[in-house]
């Protein structure tokens, strides 16, 4: 498995985007009004609302087979399941069927 990205809380998506585009050189891969994927230098950030996403950390899986449980389905098409760490912390299996 590797990192495929770190999801941030934020109160505004726009307002974040432009930060993180001012601050960081962030590009936007992905943007509408409850999140948005931006690519910071090779590294994936998702900036999300809290009353649709944890904060998290998301490991992308090569089978869908190796997501733990049952999974759901993200708008995109991904597969996905949230699971705490021994602290409490989300972590999310992610599986992109368009890139197998």
């Amino acid at each position: 498995m590797k990192l495929d990205h770190i999801a941030v809380n934020v109160k505004d998506i726009d307002k974040s985007i432009d930060w993180y585009i001012k601050n960081l050189a962030a590009e936007i891969l992905y943007r509408d009004d409850s999140w948005a994927m931006l690519n910071c230098d090779g590294t994936k950030l998702a900036l999300t609302i809290s009353a649709q996403h944890p904060p998290h950390i998301a490991f992308c899986v090569d089978n869908i087979k190796q997501i733990p449980g049952i999974p759901k389905y993200h708008r995109d098409g991904s597969a996905y399941v949230y699971t705490s760490d021994p602290d409490g912390n989300t972590i999310e299996y992610i599986y992109w069927p368009s890139l197998k």
